[in-house]
C-alpha cells in the first residue's frame, strides 16, 4: 500500500475498534445472564484501536508531507470532508480506553483530539458556507465532523472534562437534527448511492444513540432523551434490511461506517438496560453487542485480506 492509498476513511477503523471495547465495558455489568464480556474480551479492542491510530496517524502525516495537494482534496471534497473528523473522534475514543491504565496520556490525547475536532468543525462549515455543493455529494460522513462531538462525552467524563463535553455535546447536538434532515431528504429524492458508498447510511445511527446515552450522562433526569432509544433501534432494523447484500458490495474503507454506528448503538442499549433492567431490555443490549462485533471482524478480516494482497 502506498502512501496515496492511505485514505481518510480509514481512521473508521480507529472508531470500530476502540468504540466496541469501550461499547462492551459499558455492557458487561447489565449482561451477566447473556454475554458477560470479560477484559480478556473488551480490552484487545481497545488495544486494536489504539494499535490502529499509532499506524495510521504517522502514515497520513507522511501522505501530508509526500502529497499535500491529495491531503488538501481530503478536506476541500465533500465526498471526503465528513471523515476527517475520524481522526479526532478516534483519539477521544482511545483516549477513554486508555485511561484506566494511562491516565495522564488519555487525558493528553483526549485533549488534543477535543480541540481538533472543534477546528474540523469550523472548517466544515466554511467549507458548506462557500457552497457549490451539489445535492449528490451530500453524505452522511458530513455526521462524523460536525455531531463528533456527541461522541467524546463518553471518555471526556471518565477523565473529568465535565464542562468541556458540555460544550462540544451541545455544538453537535444542536446540529444533528438540521443535518439528519438534510441527509434523510438526500435519501428520499437523491440518486441512490453506489454499493462502495452505501455502509456509509449506518452513520445515521450515531446521533440517536449517542444523543441519547451521553446525553443522559450530562443532563440526569432528561427522560425525554429516552425516546431517541427506540429510533435507534427502528432505524437499526431498517438499515439491516436495506443492507441485506452487503457481503456483495466491494471493500472499501467505508465498510468501517458499519462499525462505529453499532457500536453507538450497543452503547446506548447497554444505558438503556441500566435503567430498564428487564430481560427484553438486557437481550436488546446483548444482540445489538454481538451484532457490533461481528461487523468489526468482518470489517477487520476484510482490511487484513485487502493488506495482504500483492
Amino acid at each position: 500500500m502506498s502512501l496515496r492509498d492511505v485514505h481518510i476513511g480509514m481512521y473508521g477503523a480507529v472508531m470500530g475498534l476502540a468504540g466496541l471495547g469501550l461499547s462492551a465495558r459499558a455492557a458487561a455489568p447489565v449482561l451477566p445472564g447473556y454475554v458477560r464480556a470479560p477484559a480478556y474480551v473488551t480490552e484487545p479492542w481497545v488495544a486494536l484501536g489504539a494499535l490502529a491510530l499509532l499506524i495510521l496517524l504517522p502514515l497520513y502525516v507522511a501522505k501530508l508531507v509526500r502529497y499535500p495537494a491529495a491531503v488538501r482534496d481530503d478536506f476541500v471534497n465533500p465526498l471526503t470532508l465528513g471523515f476527517c473528523g475520524g481522526l479526532p473522534v478516534g483519539m477521544t475514543l482511545v483516549a477513554g480506553g486508555l485511561a484506566p491504565y494511562w491516565f495522564s496520556g488519555a487525558n493528553v490525547l483526549w485533549w488534543a483530539g477535543a480541540a481538533l475536532l472543534l477546528g474540523f468543525q469550523v472548517w466544515a462549515l466554511y467549507r458548506w458556507l462557500l457552497g457549490g455543493i451539489a445535492l449528490e455529494q451530500v453524505n452522511a460522513g458530513w455526521l462524523i465532523v460536525i455531531v463528533g462531538g456527541i461522541v467524546v462525552p463518553g471518555p471526556g467524563i471518565a477523565l473529568g472534562h465535565v464542562e468541556a463535553s458540555h460544550f462540544l455535546f451541545g455544538v453537535s447536538a444542536a446540529s444533528a437534527p438540521l443535518l439528519m434532515a438534510l441527509l434523510l431528504y438526500r435519501a428520499v429524492v437523491g440518486q441512490p448511492l453506489p454499493e462502495r458508498l452505501r455502509p456509509s447510511w449506518f452513520i445515521l445511527l450515531v446521533p440517536p444513540s449517542l444523543i441519547y446515552a451521553n446525553g443522559l450522562a450530562l443532563y440526569p433526569g432528561s427522560d425525554f432523551l429516552e425516546l431517541l432509544y427506540p429510533f435507534s433501534l427502528v432505524l437499526a432494523a431498517a438499515l439491516l434490511i436495506v443492507s441485506r447484500d452487503f457481503l456483495r458490495w466491494p471493500y472499501g474503507p467505508t465498510w468501517w461506517a458499519f462499525t462505529f454506528p453499532l457500536d453507538a448503538l450497543a452503547y446506548a442499549a447497554a444505558r438503556y438496560a441500566q435503567d430498564h433492567p428487564a430481560p427484553l431490555w438486557k437481550a436488546a443490549a446483548a444482540l445489538t453487542l454481538v451484532l457490533a462485533a461481528l461487523f468489526v471482524v468482518a470489517a477487520l478480516l476484510k482490511s487484513l485480506a485487502t493488506l495482504r494482497r500483492p
